[in-house]
């Protein structure tokens, strides 16, 4: 008889290969230490919860050297792994953000950030010199965020620099050099960074190409995978100890909505495709692939890291705003000028970006994909945990191979 009766008389009550737990940033997840697996979800109401309010009376929270956190009670000095709070803690459907959204299309990076003090924020931007990266920079320096600028040209990254501080002279702002057709050169970038001994809140993977025909870069690896997503990886992986000690942190990653017509499948995701010259390579899908990359990456890093106090999300800036990612061909500068009147200016293009990296509404939302500055559901490839993982090791093992050739 006792085999179809529930082994407890609450749908809320853990069976014993289950614990709840929270990470820093007071996100519920649940641990199952017979698969040695965790997920958000409870594992029978299917709902997220979050925690609420202040430690309980009698409570303090102590943190290791390690990063250890437990819990004692100052009363009966009993101490515990248990977040106490978690007695309290709220529940909501996981299908649903408690966002409402508060701009759209036509807000700008400036409009998001109103009323923001960033004065002790340190944030890193690729492709920080020129296009919706150099208003993503304006607009965080403004507001009082030290930036350090990750890019490969240092006359027009000072002369960026120089147009800033005509705005803000006191502008918090660094160049560091950082070419990502060079996995060295982002070595040696994440080095100098490191060495300065500053910490890291944000870091906007902002960089990109757009539809070049096909090339090599010295890694021997096609240039546009390698620029949009590859050295970009790795870049987060070199810091990734950084922003764990800054945290709570956030990454930002800028895909598109390109990554809707990629064609990449658990098949045709090989080392090949991205090594060796093929005579059926397509720009623009090559485009669409490093886009699908960019969230494909973003899930798995949130995987991976999301219990370490980093934030990670995706975003679209918007369809064919007129920057420089259309310089490498005659045929798209024509093109996106004619759009131009349709499309968001770069400021509105910044705004998705510095929503994703600052807002308080997404302290406790991680890997997700933003458009217009609220959440958007990405294609179905991009949240296949299958896919991005095969991804990420191979992305791991390009990466090694480059460092043992360049040893």
């Amino acid at each position: 008889m006792s085999q179809f009766l529930p082994d407890t008389d609450s749908e809320n009550e853990l069976d014993v290969n289950w614990e709840e737990r929270a990470n820093i940033d007071g996100q519920v997840y649940y641990v199952n230490h017979v698969t040695k697996s965790t997920q958000w979800t409870h594992p029978k109401t299917g709902k997220r919860k979050k925690l609420s309010g202040k430690m309980p009376i009698n409570w303090t929270e102590q943190i290791a050297e390690d990063g250890t956190v437990t819990y004692v009670n100052t009363l009966t000095n009993r101490t515990t792994y248990t977040d106490p709070r978690l007695a309290f803690a709220v529940e909501y459907n996981a299908n649903q953000h408690d966002l409402r959204q508060k701009f759209d299309s036509s807000a700008t990076a400036l409009q998001v950030l109103h009323g923001e003090n960033l004065n002790n924020k340190l944030a890193i931007v690729t492709g920080a010199n020129t296009g919706i990266g150099y208003e993503t920079t304006r607009s965080l320096v403004l507001h009082g965020c030290h930036v350090v600028m990750a890019c490969r040209d240092q006359k027009k990254t000072n002369d960026a620099i120089e147009k800033i501080r005509k705005e803000r002279p006191n502008a918090m702002l660094s160049f560091l050099e950082c070419d990502l057709s060079k996995l060295r050169s982002v070595k040696q970038f994440s080095e100098d960074f490191l060495s300065m001994n500053l910490p890291l809140h944000i870091l906007i993977l902002n960089a990109g190409v757009f539809a070049l025909p096909e090339q090599f870069t010295e890694d021997n690896v096609e240039l546009t995978f390698q620029v949009n997503h590859l050295a970009q990886m790795y870049l987060a992986e070199l810091l990734r100890d950084r922003l764990i000690e800054s945290k709570p942190s956030r990454v930002v990653v800028l895909s598109s909505e390109s990554h809707r017509f990629s064609h990449l499948n658990k098949t045709n995701l090989i080392a090949d495709k991205f090594t060796k010259p093929s005579k059926f390579f397509i720009p623009m899908m090559a485009y669409n692939d490093s886009k699908l990359c960019n969230l494909l990456f973003t899930h798995q890093f949130n995987m991976r890291y999301r219990n370490h106090g980093i934030n990670v999300n995706a975003c679209h800036p918007g369809n064919m705003i007129s920057s420089d990612l259309s310089r490498n061909w005659w045929f798209y500068r024509i093109l996106f000028f004619f759009v131009r009147p349709f499309t968001k200016s770069l400021q509105q293009g910044a705004a998705t970006t510095v929503y994703c990296a600052t807002s308080s509404d997404l302290n406790n939302i991680t890997g997700c994909y933003f458009n217009n500055c609220t959440i958007c559901e990405p294609s179905k490839s991009a949240k296949d945990d299958d896919l991005s993982f095969q991804l990420w090791k191979l992305s791991e093992k390009l990466i090694e191979d480059s460092i043992n050739c360049n040893q």
